[in-house]
């Protein structure tokens, strides 16, 4: 059985998948990792969900595609934003995630850092009702 690409489940959570980087599978074709949705009794369609590294790669490249250009060419602003966006995902916890942002942004890993603590800086006065930046 292959999967069903016109089914209206496929068609609903194919974009989510695609998002994730995951691979849609035949059920038959799932490994214990894999995860097998079913719908109305039947199942339908497997999902292989990314290693975590490969979950920021793709991050990455969906920020580019995003931004329609190379996040190096980013302005400092948008930069801190991007970094703040991936801090929100966790993507600092991914071994080399720092180091994996840092080449791609074109800064160092002491610049990321620094957009790290700056979000967090932005994010307690916004807990605190601060309004003023620093």
């Amino acid at each position: 059985m292959t999967v069903p690409l016109e089914h209206p489940f496929v068609v609903a959570v194919k974009p989510l998948v695609d998002a994730m980087g995951g691979e849609l599978l035949a059920p038959a074709a799932a490994e214990p990792d894999d995860v097998v949705l079913t719908w109305e009794g039947e199942e339908l369609l497997a999902v292989r969900l990314p290693q975590l590294s490969e979950s920021l790669d793709h991050i990455l490249a969906a920020l580019e595609r995003r931004y329609g250009r190379p996040l190096a060419e980013l302005d400092r602003r948008t930069k801190q934003s991007v970094v703040q966006g991936l801090e929100a995902r966790g993507a600092f916890s991914v071994r080399h995630g720092v180091e994996t942002v840092a080449s791609a942004l074109g800064v160092s890993r002491f610049t990321v850092y620094n957009y790290i603590n700056y979000a967090n800086e932005q994010r307690a006065r916004s807990l605190d009702g601060d309004t003023t930046t620093g």
